[in-house]
Formats: C-alpha cells, structure tokens, sequence
C-alpha cells in the first residue's frame, strides 16, 4: 500500500521527549499514547494547584463558581467532543491513517482533550492580571540592574510575561536545569504542539496582526530549540524570515482555542448570572437567543427555578457550539493545513453577534467588578513584591535577611550550576512565584511583609 502524503500522516505522531525507540508507534499500553498524555496531566502538581488559582472571581467564597481547574476539566471535555467530531470525518476523508499509522477518532479527541486539560497550566496567581503583574515588575526600575546583561528576547520573555510559555515550560521542563534535556511530563510531540495557540518566540511583537496565532507567544527562549525539533518533526509550516522560532498552528489547536472560548463564554457568564451580577431577564435572554428556538416548539421539561433552567440551556448551547463548530474547521480543512486560514473558529459562529453581546456584558459587570478590579490591584502588589523579594534573595545572598529569603524558596528552584546566566536565575524564581496559588502567594506576601507572622506549633 503506498504511504499517504496528506499532512495528518506527520501531525497525528506519538512520539514522545523521553524515547526515540521505533516501536512508540504501535507498542502501546491499554491506555493509548495521548489518553497517557491526558493522565500525566491530571496527577501533576501543576494541574492540581489550579484548583485554587482564579477563573471568574478572585478567591471565591462561593462553591459553584469556577476555579481554573474546573474550567481546564470543562474545557477538555468540550474539547474531547471537537476531537472526536473531526477525527472521525479526517479518517473518512483519509482511511490510510487508520491503515497504516493505526490512528482512531478516538485519538484525536484524547490529544485535544490533554491540550485543553492543560491550557491553562502555566497562569500566574490573579487570573490574566497575574502576567500583567509580573511584567510590570520586569519593567519596573528596580528590576532592571539584574536584566543588564540579557538579550532583548529573554527581556521580552520578561517584560512581556506569557502563560502560555510559561504552561510550555511546565509541560516540558525538568528540575535542575542542568540536566539540559527536555522532559517535564514527557508528552507526546502532538500533544504538545496542539497546546501551542501561538507558535512563536517573544520577538518580533506584530503589532495589529489579524492573524491569532500570532497575537502572543508561546515559549520562552529556554523552550524554543524544543518547539523548533517539534515542530519540524511534525511538519508544521515554518514562518521565520530569519533565525527565529516562528511557525503556523497544528491545526488541532484551533479546537483547543474554540473549546477555551465556548467555555469561558458560556459558562463564565453563567456564573456571573448566578453572582447576581447580571440581570437575570437579560441574561437568560441571550442564551435563548444562541439557541434560536422556534417559537412553537414545546418543552416537556419544568424547571424549579431560572437557576435550573440555566444549566439545561447551558448543556443545549454547547452541544450546538460544538455542532456548528467542527462544521466550520472541517470546512476550512485543507486551509488550515496550507496556513492560510488563521482566526478563532467562533468568528464564523452564525450566532457571534450574541456571543460578542455576552462577552461584553461579562467584561462590564463580571470582569470590572469592583471587587474582582480590588483583588486584581492586591494582586499586583503581591506578586511584584514576593519578585522583588526573591530576586534579590538570589543575587545578594550575603545579606542574612536575604538568606532567609532564599530558605522559603522551594531548593529545586535555586540548584543550578555555577555561571549560570542571569536569565536563567531569574526564569527559575519567575516559575516559583507563577507556580504559586491566589492564597499561597497572598500568604507568602504577608508573611515576608511581617503583616502576618505563621503559626507555630
């Protein structure tokens, strides 16, 4: 039989970082490669700390409301279904991947799945305001004497702090740095290049690009001879006009970024209407809308009250969301696989003017909240100041105090080899204070302030 030449045969690979035995193909456990990908994930101590890291609201009292965890959980389930849709209709359209690389729907659905489980892996403390935290430090003047000596990229990785990279560097990175090898979770080469929404290093910075790829970045100079052995392995489209990191999507990805979209979409605003912070009527009013009901049809169903009646909307939107959705990517296949198609597959959503509707209302009355805007603005100074405070415990380690600092700070953090650069040291401290959770940073910050001493026992 003569070997298929369509792209999926190089983009569906489950090849890993920590072989390079010829048997990954098919010796296989029970499991399959990529649903191993999705279980490394779960048990890691990284997926778990999203648990308490904010999605909606800053440290919420409230047990309905959404944390990351369960948002990346909600998430890979959606993404589970977009993956499955699509690998069936792709093994329709090309059966020689079943024939002879022994690829299954199945398969599909398990890589976006493990993409969208950790999509959110690498985010700071505070939600989004957490990067914009730890970039204003970087650029703030007491931080600049120990970026002296480093490149404009590795300031830009920096200055222009990116979850996504840092969610790269958590999937692939392994303690102490001078093992020099890749591993972190040891995933498979296509799971890893699914979770990259933007393909890129930190420079250059396209300003006003309309493609979304290419919006932010996706590694961090550490990472980025890593992505480059991936992505030619998988033969994804190389974008650089010179000697940077840059190329197109794995078309996978774009059913991550859908599946993030649909969720925070729907359900973020869901919560908000349970907050109390959207008008009900008019909240409800829009998520009929998505649905675009005929105004005869009947329902069977009764409903206790609105809240019950928003879950079951809820379920019905999705299941059409994801319908209309994998129509769409199967529809611009072949230019998605050419690079030639390159915005989020909501746009073309033939309900989009109400999804904007709802995202709107949700940054006006979730998102600014007073407050989520009053935790964002700690936040800021939280994580600024546990920076600083751990910056200097590493480059002045003659001060007692100082050394005191560095003693809090987990030791694998702190074990590299003498010379080390300077960039690399600090990476290592940015990793411990992004890895933190919102109450474990909050914590930190009150104890080394002295505004709040530990109990002893």
């Amino acid at each position: 039989m003569p070997q298929t030449t369509t792209p999926w045969n190089r983009l569906i690979s489950k090849k890993r970082f920590e072989t390079t035995d010829p048997k990954y193909s098919t010796d296989e456990s029970v499991r399959g490669e990529f649903q191993r990908d999705y279980d490394r994930i779960v048990f890691s101590s990284a997926f778990r700390r999203l648990q308490n890291k904010t999605q909606v609201m800053p440290m919420p009292e409230s047990d309905f409301v959404h944390t990351r965890l369960t948002h990346s959980l909600e998430a890979s389930v959606v993404g589970r279904s977009l993956g499955r849709i699509v690998g069936k209709r792709i093994l329709e359209r090309h059966p020689e991947l079943a024939h002879e690389k022994h690829i299954q729907e199945a398969d599909f659905g398990d890589v976006v799945a493990a993409a969208c489980l950790a999509h959110d892996i690498g985010n700071p403390p505070f939600g989004h305001s957490g990067e914009d935290a730890i970039s204003a430090y970087f650029l703030s003047a007491q931080a600049q004497p120990y970026l002296a000596t480093l490149t404009a990229a590795e300031k830009a990785d920096l200055q222009q702090f990116e979850g996504n990279a840092a969610g790269f560097r958590t999937l692939t990175y392994t303690y102490p740095a001078h093992c020099n090898l890749p591993g972190g979770l040891s995933l498979t080469y296509t799971t890893l290049a699914t979770f990259t929404k933007y393909p890129k290093e930190s420079l250059p910075i396209l300003q006003g690009t309309k493609n979304t790829s290419e919006k932010k970045y996706g590694f961090f100079q550490t990472e980025k001879a890593w992505f480059r052995n991936i992505a030619q392995e998988l033969g994804l489209l190389n974008k650089a006009t010179g000697g940077e990191v840059f190329y197109h999507r794995h078309p996978l990805a774009f059913l991550v970024e859908a599946a993030d979209d649909i969720c925070y979409r729907i359900i973020d605003f869901e919560d908000g209407l349970k907050l109390g912070l959207v008008p009900q009527e008019q909240g409800m009013q829009l998520l009929r809308q998505i649905l675009d009901d005929n105004p005869n049809r009947k329902s069977s169903l009764s409903f206790y009250d609105w809240r019950e009646e928003i879950g079951y909307l809820r379920a019905r939107i999705i299941g059409k969301l994801i319908e209309e959705t994998t129509a769409i990517f199967l529809e611009h296949e072949q230019e998605i696989l050419r690079g030639t198609y390159d915005q989020p597959l909501i746009n073309e959503l033939a309900c989009k003017s109400v999804l904007d509707q709802i995202k709107n209302l949700s940054v006006r009355l979730i998102y600014q909240n007073r407050p989520v805007l009053e935790i964002e603005a700690a936040g800021f100074e939280v994580l600024g100041g546990l920076l600083d405070a751990c910056v200097k415990a590493v480059f002045h380690p003659e001060s007692k105090h100082h050394r005191k600092l560095a003693a809090l700070i987990p030791p694998h953090y702190l074990q590299l080899p003498e010379g080390t650069a300077a960039y690399e040291r600090i990476l290592h401290i940015t990793d411990f204070v992004a890895s933190l959770t919102d109450q474990a940073a909050l914590g930190l910050y009150r104890k080394i302030k002295g505004i709040e001493l530990p109990r002893m026992y």
